[in-house]
């Protein structure tokens, strides 16, 4: 092993060694357990001789700092005295049950598929796999989504056009950073988007979400220069963008040559209908379309890709150059080998089943109670209507910490003015072990807030009526809010 230390001769030698020693194991530097250099290395390694490296050694055994085991040389023997540097932020505590939206099951991932496909990768990888490479991504990975998702969502692509990245976010601020200007964006939707998008300097206006997905009927009297939409599946409403509204949205784009960024959100997990297609298929020239492996199959990848309009093509190129250089190789090359083989289709179609059967228990579960389950036909997560003058978000929020629950909530994903509320409730966290236990503590909290459920037949379906008052009030005041 390598030790760096740094030796003050000036009383000798073997005491500069000594208290050099000393030092590294009371800053906590050299770790309890740590076994040290042979004395023959270490004086190699410092230029001295090895009986003054040997007598150093005895000098702090005999003081409690380092003991001697048979077989495993000399190792460091005393717990070092560090003291633990103050956090910024307390850590938060860990909730019993976690339903919070947003996030797969990382448990589900395929780590034998995973493993098989990044040896076959290695075994095969060029030279130039362990170099710098193009900001835009391995070759061999914008291949294959150019043809994967030409098939399995109808994207227009060739691999020149893709772009791979770290995850959606990166993409969405490498955007904002060459567009700039003003971007409007859902409202409610992602906080951390909208401000990851105002610290590259753009300007951000809430565009209103009703029971028809997005308002891209208001879009003409904006002045954005860029629209961030989630058709296929919106968050947290789980509303598909009505045809009538992708209409307006590729005509705006169209006769204002403003730029729609298509966040394909959950659209891979779909259930009770047949799947959406890409918005960028009707469009290439105006739509940068951005995906990612975080929900198929985990964040912890950070592999993310855009297929961009040829006109953004060289500048975002540019702008991910100047940023990180490139997503590293040897994930790109493994998932490159999962698509090409099938593996990920197979995944998906698995995981899709799975987060299926968890969402018709979810169903089960709160059959009675008087709330609006919507957006359940695809994705993660459902979101439960509150009624207007039934329990609140904060009553909802006190009785889910006393079962140890975390949820989502619908006020904290919005900036415009609105009496709606709501509970995000995310089924894919949980590892299959956890999750009954987890809507056994849902269903409490709701049961302690409804304790006497009536029927309502406003609350029943996906159609819920309350969304969609809640937007008619806001866009009364949302333009003000800029």
């Amino acid at each position: 092993m390598d030790l760096h230390l740094e030796l003050d001769v000036a009383e000798g030698r073997r005491t500069g060694l000594e208290r050099a020693l000393r030092e590294a194991v009371r800053s906590g530097r050299l770790a309890t357990g740590t076994r040290l250099p042979a004395t023959r290395r270490l004086a190699e390694d410092l230029g001295l001789a090895r009986g003054t490296v040997r007598a150093a050694y005895d000098q702090l055994i005999a003081e409690g700092y380092l003991a001697a085991r048979q077989g495993s040389g000399t190792v460091v023997a005393l717990q070092p005295q560090v003291t633990p540097v103050p956090s910024a932020t307390p850590a938060a505590e860990q909730p019993r049950h976690d339903l919070r939206p947003g996030s797969a099951d990382a448990s589900a991932f395929p780590v034998a598929a995973w493993l098989e496909s990044s040896r076959r990768a290695l075994g095969s990888a060029p030279a130039d796999a362990f170099g710098y490479g193009d900001p835009r991504g391995r070759p061999e990975l914008r291949a294959a989504l150019a043809g994967y998702l030409g098939r399995a969502r109808g994207v227009s692509a060739h691999p020149d056009s893709i772009l791979i990245t770290n995850g959606y976010l990166q993409g969405l601020t490498l955007l904002a950073a060459v567009i700039g200007g003003t971007f409007a964006m859902e409202d409610p939707g992602v906080p951390m988007h909208r401000e990851a998008v105002r610290r590259t300097g753009a300007r951000v206006i809430p565009l209103p979400v009703d029971d028809l997905g997005a308002r891209t009927d208001l879009l003409g009297g904006l002045g954005a220069e860029a629209v961030e939409v989630t058709p296929a599946h919106q968050y947290p409403t789980g509303r598909i963008l009505h045809p009538d509204r992708r209409r307006a949205l590729l005509d705006w784009a169209r006769s204002s040559g403003g730029l729609i960024v298509e966040n394909d959100y959950d659209a891979e997990f779909r259930y009770d209908r047949k799947p959406v297609g890409a918005l960028q298929g009707a469009a290439p020239d105006h739509v940068a379309y951005l995906g990612t492996t975080s929900k198929t199959l985990g964040p912890a990848l950070r592999i993310g890709w855009m297929v961009l309009p040829p006109c953004l093509i060289a500048p975002v190129a540019d702008a991910r150059l100047h940023t990180d250089h490139h997503t590293e190789h040897l994930g790109q090359l493994t998932l490159t080998d999962l698509i090409i083989r099938h593996v990920y289709d197979r995944h998906i179609r698995t995981s899709r089943q799975r987060y299926l059967r968890r969402r018709d228990q979810l169903r089960h579960h709160l059959a009675g109670l008087p709330i609006a389950l919507t957006g359940i036909a695809a994705g993660l997560h459902a979101l439960a209507l509150l009624p207007p003058d039934g329990a609140t978000e904060t009553d909802i929020r006190t009785a889910a910490q006393a079962h140890g629950l975390a949820l989502g909530y619908l006020s904290e994903r919005s900036e415009l003015p609105s009496t709606c509320q709501g509970v995000i409730i995310g089924y894919g966290r949980p590892p299959d072990h956890a999750y009954t236990s987890a809507l056994d503590a849902l269903t409490a909290t709701f049961a302690a807030c409804f304790a006497q459920p009536e029927p309502n037949s406003q609350l029943q379906g996906d159609s819920p009526v309350f969304l969609r008052s809640a937007v008619r009030r806001a866009e009364v005041s949302w333009p003000r809010r800029t």
